[in-house]
């Protein structure tokens, strides 16, 4: 034990940390906190490290997950058919399968040059707010552009024509560290080509998104709304430049306004209406919430192409199938972290906090008693975010409000699972629109009310630089 405490000590010394006043406020592991999803943490970590159930999900209830995945995972096809219970796909779409945008229940990435469709990048689109649009804006939380709606759609059945193209174009910009170090990151540009439709507003506003992870989703849901109304109040009397706001969004099935925890802006206020809109925007697909094709007015081939509703009027996705991906949906398990207790981890840690980065990736919550499921209820997590909104400032803005977010406002993204990306996604492409190639330029991207954290980063050496990574890594 000695020897270890030597090696840490020697270790923190060598990474710029005091021993006296400066002492770092981690020198081992807490207690549990390699279970990131409490009692429903999985332990593996290799490609298919996010696509497993809830630990302690019993056998009786896995087989609904199981065919939740087979509606996850397997394509959708054009109606009419013969497999009636996949069909109605499109007529526009970006996507036939839920598992082509979170690859392995992982992250998406933006298209590469030669590709021909976005697929796990989408656009989303709308024009500036006006008092015409109130009831819109209310429930939308945008006004859509007139005639490609609040989503581009670069794919469509036979005999629609798909929306148009989408690419992406980068600019370097070059970040230099204190001790020298130049990291040249890239700002997106992007580009809208072979439009179906004719010209767009002049005033449309784009944001591109890539497709989160699908992990830990349900136990988010499950964190009580005190709590993370707490987040914003205890942020707002610190006064530090850290103000994390709540979002307020439209609740389709209550027919109010709650909550918004879900989406790079927490525009969506639950798992059931995320689910609906992805089925409706990614994939052409009507529910109970939304029984109709996303197509406007100018899209009449859109309007008239076949659709895969039952007979008695059921939508696309039965109340069924919405069930069963939905109970998948919030069981996917968050994997346990690696290494916590390794002295470069615990000094990664100190750095991370250090720079003041859990001021809005708040890392512990416990659960509500009555969550959804029972096995997501009381569940000590750690998924290291407030679930509000921040200004990222200019850098990273994409100048489009969504219901009270505004254009340099994201969502703080919860990090549990973010070290596992490369082996289960095949890639470490960050951020809303994965502009970052890996996570040292994810963290040289903040700015806004993060400004202060990423120019403590800049200030860090090699080897500090090389713990917070570490730490970043084992999540």
């Amino acid at each position: 034990m000695p020897s270890l405490l030597l090696r840490l000590s020697a270790l923190l010394l060598a990474l710029g940390l005091s021993a006296c006043d400066d002492a770092p406020r981690f020198t081992k592991a807490e207690p549990g906190e390699a279970r990131s999803g409490g009692s429903a943490t999985v332990r593996k970590t290799d490609q298919n490290a996010f696509s497993l159930p809830s630990a302690n999900l019993p056998p009786s209830r896995r087989v609904d997950f199981s065919v939740g995945n087979s509606f996850f995972r397997n394509p959708w096809v054009i109606a009419p058919s013969t497999t009636t219970a996949r069909d109605g796909l499109g007529p526009l779409f970006n996507t036939n399968a839920c598992q082509n945008c979170h690859i392995k229940d992982g992250r998406g990435h933006p298209p590469p040059p030669d590709a021909t469709n976005a697929v796990s990048m989408l656009v989303r689109l709308s024009i500036p707010d006006a008092p015409a649009y109130a009831k819109v804006i209310e429930q939308l939380g945008v006004v859509p552009e007139p005639v490609y709606g609040g989503q581009f759609q670069d794919m469509a059945i036979p005999g629609v024509t798909p929306e148009g193209k989408v690419r992406v174009d980068y600019t370097p910009v070059s970040v230099r560290f204190k001790d020298g170090t130049e990291v040249e990151l890239r700002q997106p540009r992007l580009n809208i080509t072979q439009l179906g439709y004719g010209p767009m507003h002049p005033d449309t506003r784009f944001s591109a998104r890539i497709a989160p992870p699908m992990i830990g989703l349900g136990l988010l849901e499950a964190i009580p709304d005190e709590a993370i109304l707490a987040n914003a109040e205890a942020q707002a009397k610190e006064n530090n430049g850290i103000a994390g706001r709540p979002n307020r969004v439209w609740d389709d099935a209550q027919q109010k306004t709650v909550l918004g925890r879900f989406g790079w802006k927490a525009g969506q206020p639950n798992l059931n209406q995320q689910n609906v809109h992805a089925f409706s925007g990614d994939m052409g697909l009507t529910t109970r919430l939304r029984p109709f094709d996303d197509c406007t007015a100018a899209q009449t081939a859109c309007q008239q192409a076949p659709n895969g509703n039952g007979p008695e009027g059921e939508p696309e996705v039965s109340d069924n199938i919405l069930r069963l991906v939905l109970f998948y949906s919030r069981n996917l398990a968050v994997p346990a972290r690696r290494d916590v207790g390794t002295p470069q981890v615990l000094a990664g840690k100190n750095l991370f906090f250090q720079a003041g980065c859990q001021s809005c990736h708040t890392p512990k919550y416990t659960t509500a008693a009555n969550a959804a499921e029972p096995e997501l209820a009381n569940q000590v997590i750690r998924p290291y975010s407030d679930l509000l909104l921040h200004d990222m400032g200019d850098g990273l803005a994409d100048n489009r409000t969504e219901f009270q977010a505004g254009g340099r406002d994201w969502r703080t993204p919860p990090l549990w699972g973010i070290g596992l990306t490369q082996a289960v996604s095949g890639h470490t492409q960050f951020l809303h629109d994965g502009r970052a190639r890996n996570l040292l330029e994810a963290v040289l991207w903040h700015g806004g009310e993060a400004k202060a954290a990423q120019q403590q980063v800049l200030s860090f050496n090699a080897e500090q630089r090389a713990a917070l990574l570490a730490f970043l890594n084992s999540l």
